[in-house]
C-alpha cells in the first residue's frame, strides 16, 4: 500500500511521505525497476529539500526479495541491513511492492494463529537431496506431525532448498537430532524453550530492532 518515488520527486516530498507512511525509508523505481531505497538518514542532512531524487545517493539497490520467497526472507532482509522496508519484484526485476516490518510481524502471527501451537523448522539441503516423504517419515517416527511445509531457494546457495515446516510438537530436541544424524542442516527454528533455538534468537532481534 506504500507506493515508490519517482527519480522526479524531491528530497522534501520522500521527507514528507516517510513521516506519513510512519517508515524510515522508501523505494525509488525508474522505468518500474528498483533502483534503491531513499533513507531518512541521507535525505535529512540535505540542505537543498528541491533536489530530485535522481540526484541523489541511494542505498540497498542489491537488497530485495523474489514474489515467491517467504516472508522468513523478508525479515531476514530487514534484520541483516536494518531497514524498515523491504522491496519485492517479480521474474523480470520489476517492482511490485514493499512489505514492512510490520507487514511481516502480522504475517508470522497469523499463521500461528491460524496453525495451531507448535513449532516451525527450516532445513537447508542440496536440491538433488530433497524429498519430503523422507523428511516425514523421520518425524513422524518420533510421534510429530508436519502440519504444513514450504519449499523455497537458499538465497545463499543456488544449489540448495529451504524447507520450512510447521510441526505440532514444542520440543523438538529429538527431530534435530534425528534429522542432523541423516546430514539435514538446521537453520532455524521457532518455538519458546530451546538451546538449539536460532528462529526465537532472529525474532528477538527483529523486537529489539523495532523497541516494541
Amino acid at each position: 500500500m506504500i507506493p515508490p518515488l519517482k527519480v522526479y520527486d524531491t528530497v522534501d516530498k520522500a521527507l514528507r511521505w516517510m513521516d506519513e507512511f510512519r517508515v524510515n525509508e522508501l523505494a525509488v523505481s525508474k522505468n518500474r525497476k528498483y533502483i534503491g531505497l531513499a533513507t531518512e538518514t541521507n535525505l535529512i542532512e540535505l540542505e537543498d529539500r528541491g533536489l530530485t531524487l535522481e540526484n541523489v545517493k541511494l542505498e540497498f539497490q542489491d537488497v530485495f526479495v523474489m514474489h515467491y520467497q517467504h516472508f522468513y526472507d523478508v525479515m531476514e532482509a530487514a534484520i541483516k541491513n536494518k531497514i524498515q522496508v523491504v522491496p519485492v519484484l517479480d521474474e523480470v526485476h520489476e517492482f511490485i511492492g514493499i512489505i514492512t516490518i510490520n507487514d511481516t510481524l502480522a504475517a508470522f502471527g497469523q499463521m500461528s494463529a491460524l496453525q495451531g501451537q507448535g513449532s516451525i523448522l527450516v532445513l537447508s539441503m542440496p536440491e538433488r537431496d530433497y524429498s519430503l516423504s523422507q523428511v516425514s517419515r523421520l518425524i513422524e517416527e518420533e510421534n510429530v506431525k508436519i502440519l504444513s511445509a514450504y519449499v523455497s531457494p537458499d538465497e545463499l546457495d543456488p544449489y540448495k532448498i529451504k524447507l520450512t515446516l510447521k510441526l505440532n510438537a514444542t520440543d523438538l530436541t529429538r527431530i534435530i537430532a534425528t534429522l542432523e544424524r541423516f546430514e539435514y542442516r538446521i537453520t532455524a527454528q521457532f518455538h519458546d524453550s530451546s538451546s538449539f533455538d536460532m528462529g526465537k534468537e532472529r525474532l528477538d532481534m527483529l523486537f529489539k530492532y523495532l523497541d516494541i
